[in-house]
């Protein structure tokens, strides 16, 4: 029977942090090495009153944790819930390197590093669900209440699992790495449930359920292990010993299913039916035995051991239905579906679903941190508001009110005035409006203060186009970098996303800021213009009153007639009125502007940001929620403020219409008075006047637009450049990857070489820098690494590859020669490419013997592409190992040593598209060889045992 030992259960291993802070890289903000710290990044005032020891150390508790013991479970999942709670207090990317090593893949010795809290947060819950399933295997699984535990955690480490896939990978705002995924964390997932099934299954077996409940539980087990396989493939991290694995499972799973069910069946004289189980028990039970290279010693024998129950019950059953019961046989499609009985559910821990609730004085993990600290999300929200703001006063109240200002003096000067009736009130010498006009001009020092400010946006515009143009060029140079790099390695081995994809936003800004400064420069140009037509009048406003007097000419005329000098009362009544309305509109642009300065909404954020605590304490607060706050704090200020620029219009339109009547009567009882000359000259230095304050008004304007627009190409230009820092980081390592050359371009060398390589090669040498990486294992089989990228297209022209046997490369028809002898003589070498050949994929220990294996160095030639296996490091009785000839896999390999760690001897190498097989123990056997064809996906196998 079926028999459940921790050794047959695969746990998650745990990621495992960087801890050389040399490798971290010399960024600024939480340096979690040996002693992190949190440095402030802008909303941080002071480190006083912060809890950063306190949040060091639970880290440090929390990556510590290495064995598995219930005392870890409560340091990872508190350090969790404070980076939870943190997460509404610092933004996601606060400055910091976090950096880890996968812990599945084929990656494990690569370190991932991103600046992001919720990479943390997925790291940390990573590990905490790989402690729960390291605590399910570690309990005693000879024991009813062993076998509840060991399901309850395998549920609640599927339950991290899933929160992580749910919640927290969402929210990283970058690809995952890959071995969180989306598919990688499915078949996590499912596997975890299966094995807890898998107990309640075991369970039932030792309690003495009834066969047909067993059969349910075995059922839900095989197909939580086959949904866990089919996720499996579809993940570049799953290894395919666990692939292997979960199939094995799946099928063994399903075997004992009908099993029990063919046992329920005899029970209930249903013969023919137990017939018709047995029998699809048998072909899964040999299904499962396909397996047998890969999986666990105590599976394969649980496996045999039903195998020959099936068959022994199998022979009995057969035999007595055709001799005694005779009942017919129903095939496998009228059998009916096995009933489900599922035992198992990912269920979440509470203190990851619900962090927060565990944080607090007397709560299980203590007070949140950094509490005194003002949310993130507080400080955004005032940004927003103050930008809205500004926003709303400068578009629904100053700039109307301004263009009203603008529509009075247009309308004025079409009317000529003030200076007709100037000219008519005033004949000699010079208006004292026009005097206080100049004596303003003179006052300020107007002309130097235009120029010094014409410089000074001239210099921030400046300042601001260096910076852009920096940025650009940053970004603009990595895409060239990429481009070149993707055309040296071609599309198809140059995947990652091309620099306009991975940074969008960034290419996009480039055009926006572009048009803010075309269109910046287009307002400069036009108010150069103007002051340079306003320059002349206005020189002859700022200089002495007897330059002023000379340009307005002096009227002969004595006496105003009556008439006249009544239309001439009444339109200045109406001009004074006018007057007074753009003083008080003045006035309250000053007031409008001062008040927006002063709005401080900072205590009312804070308010209502502890409201939305308070309330909703299990939601992180976002700027979203301060959406309706934004809404009535401004509606409450500035409303009625909108309504009075309305009243304003609607008065100064009336007022106008005045103005327009009054002067038309003006106009016709002046008819036939002379004074043009000095009216026009009165309407010039008037118009100067007028177009002084504008010119001003709009300098100011465009000097706030360039210190704004410094803050936004400041930080576009330290985006491209971090942009580009991380891109070419990672272009080193994808370039280092794609440079390794496959064993298809090695070359074979002279024949000296040849003799050299096909020596044994001491076992000493198994470490050297091209060894593969060795790693602990959850489970008793080899841990796969990753492909090397194939190398750049050799330049030069390969030959094409014969289509018959050809000398000097292996084919089936000559057999397989051990020993270290060469090639013969005539033997044609190889060439790099002449067969395909992918790369090792699978090295380890299989099956009681360790393995390792080393590539050789370009241009070294052994035999005809096969291997060489070193001395065995076991017993003397298992002897030496001689060379292997006839692999048809194309590059050589330096030597692959296979190690004796237990019984039996038995020696497994896995190569893909090759042929070329390991030897073991001396005067093996080769069993199951098989050659490539320099084509296809599918690895090849051979064994060797002892003789």
């Amino acid at each position: 029977m079926l028999n459940v030992d921790p050794d047959t259960k695969t746990f998650i291993p745990l990621r495992s942090y960087l801890t050389d802070p040399n490798r971290a890289g010399p960024r600024f903000g939480l340096q979690y090495s040996t002693a992190p710290t949190i440095q402030p990044r802008g909303h941080l005032n002071s480190q006083d009153g912060f809890d950063l020891e306190v949040i060091d150390s639970l880290r440090r508790e929390a990556i510590n944790v290495r064995e598995p013991h219930v005392s870890g479970l409560k340091k990872i999942a508190a350090y969790a819930a404070q980076l939870v709670w943190m997460g509404g207090k610092f933004p996601i990317d606060i400055g910091a390197d976090f950096t880890w090593f996968p812990a599945l893949g084929y990656n494990t010795k690569r370190p991932v590093s991103q600046d992001n809290l919720k990479f943390e947060l997925c790291n940390i819950l990573f590990n905490l669900a790989a402690l729960y399933s390291q605590l399910a295997v570690s309990v005693n699984f000879s024991s009813p209440d062993g076998l509840k535990s060991a399901a309850n955690y395998f549920c609640l480490a599927a339950g991290v699992i899933s929160h992580i896939k749910d919640k927290v990978v969402p929210e990283l705002r970058t690809a995952p790495v890959e071995d969180m995924d989306i598919v990688t964390l499915e078949s996590l997932q499912e596997l975890l449930l299966a094995q807890g099934q898998e107990c309640f299954w075991q369970k039932a077996v030792m309690d003495g359920y009834k066969d047909s409940s067993i059969a349910k539980l075995a059922a839900r087990v095989s197909d939580l292990y086959s949904t866990a396989g089919d996720w499996a493939v579809q993940s570049e991290a799953i290894s395919s010993e666990w692939i292997h694995h979960m199939a094995a499972k799946h099928h063994h799973f399903a075997a004992a299913a009908q099993y029990r069910q063919a046992c329920d069946c005899l029970e209930k004289r249903k013969y023919g039916e137990e017939v018709a189980r047995l029998r699809d028990s048998m072909v899964c039970v040999n299904d499962a035995l396909k397996e047998s290279r890969y999986i666990n010693k105590t599976v394969l024998s649980d496996l045999n051991g039903l195998k020959n129950k099936v068959s022994e019950d199998l022979k009995r059953a057969e035999k007595d239905n055709d001799i005694i019961y005779l009942n017919p046989v129903p095939p496998k499609s009228e059998l009916k579906t096995l009933e489900r009985a599922g035992m198992v559910v990912a269920r979440v821990p509470p203190d990851v679903a619900s962090p927060l609730d565990h944080l607090g004085d007397n709560a299980l993990f203590g007070p949140p941190l950094f509490a005194k600290l003002v949310p993130f999300a507080v400080h955004l929200a005032a940004s927003i508001y103050e930008e809205r703001r500004d926003r709303l006063v400068s578009t629904q109240l100053t700039a109307p009110l301004s263009a009203l200002t603008a529509s009075i003096h247009s309308t004025l000067s079409a009317l000529s005035l003030p200076g007709s009736l100037q000219a008519l009130e005033k004949p000699l010498g010079i208006p004292p409006a026009l005097l206080a006009h100049a004596e303003e001009l003179r006052q300020s020092d107007a002309l130097a203060r235009l120029d010094r400010s014409f410089a000074d946006t001239a210099k921030l515009k400046a300042t601001d186009t260096a910076t852009f143009a920096s940025g650009r060029e940053a970004l603009l140079a990595e895409e060239a970098e990429d481009a070149a790099l993707c055309a040296r390695f071609g599309t198809l081995r140059w995947t990652r996303p091309p620099s306009r994809e991975a940074a969008p936003k960034l290419h996009n800004q480039i055009a926006e800021i572009e048009s803010y400064l075309a269109s910046a420069a287009a307002s400069d140009d036009l108010v150069r213009d103007t002051y340079r037509n306003l320059a002349p009048l206005l020189r002859i406003l700022a200089g002495p009153d007897r330059a002023l007097a000379d340009f307005v000419p002096a009227s002969r005329r004595a006496a105003i007639p009556p008439k006249l000098e009544a239309e001439a009362s009444a339109l200045r009544t109406c001009l004074n009125d006018i007057a007074r309305l753009e003083s008080r509109r003045r006035r309250r642009i000053e007031a409008i502007r001062e008040a927006a300065r002063g709005d401080d909404v900072h205590p009312a954020l804070l308010a209502e940001a502890a409201r939305l605590e308070r309330e909703r304490p299990d939601v992180t607060i976002v700027t979203a929620h301060f959406e309706a706050f934004f809404d009535a704090r401004l509606g409450s200020r500035y409303d009625s403020e909108i309504a009075a620029v309305a009243a304003e219009a609607e008065e100064q339109a009336t007022l106008l219409r005045a103005v327009e009547r009054a002067n038309a009567d003006f106009v016709r009882a002046r008819r036939g008075e002379g004074g043009g000359e000095r009216e026009k000259a009165l309407q010039q230095l008037e118009g100067a006047w007028v177009g002084y304050k504008d010119v001003v008004a709009k300098l100011e304007m465009g000097r706030t637009f360039y210190n704004d627009l410094s803050r936004i190409v400041g930080r576009f230009r330290e985006e491209a450049r971090e942009f580009g820092y991380r891109r070419r980081a990672e272009a080193a390592g994808l370039e280092s990857d794609l440079s390794l050359p496959p064993l298809s371009s090695l070359t074979l060398q002279n024949q000296a070489q040849q003799q050299q390589q096909q020596q044994p090669t001491p076992a000493s040498h198994a470490h050297s820098s091209h060894s593969r990486p060795q790693q602990e294992e959850p489970m008793p089989a080899p841990v796969a690494t990753r492909n090397p990228a194939p190398a750049p297209q050799q330049q030069q022209q390969q030959p094409p590859l014969p289509a018959g046997p050809v000398a000097g490369m292996w084919n089936p028809e000559m057999g397989i020669r051990f020993g270290g002898s060469p090639a013969p003589a005539t033997e044609q070498k190889k060439q790099a490419g002449d067969w395909a050949w992918l790369s090792l994929r699978e090295a380890g220990e299989v099956e009681g013997w360790k393995m390792e294996f080393e590539l050789n160095s370009p241009g070294s030639g052994l035999g005809n592409g096969g291997i060489t296996v070193s001395s065995v490091a076991g017993p003397a009785a298992a002897g030496g190992a001689g060379g292997l000839e006839g692999g048809a896999g194309g590059g050589p390999i330096k030597h692959a040593k296979c190690e004796r760690t237990n019984s039996p001897n038995r020696c497994s190498a896995f190569l893909s598209r090759g042929g070329a097989l390991c030897d073991g123990p001396e005067e093996g056997e080769v069993k199951g060889a098989e050659d490539g064809e320099g084509g296809g996906e599918t690895d090849r196998v051979a064994e060797v045992e002892d003789a």
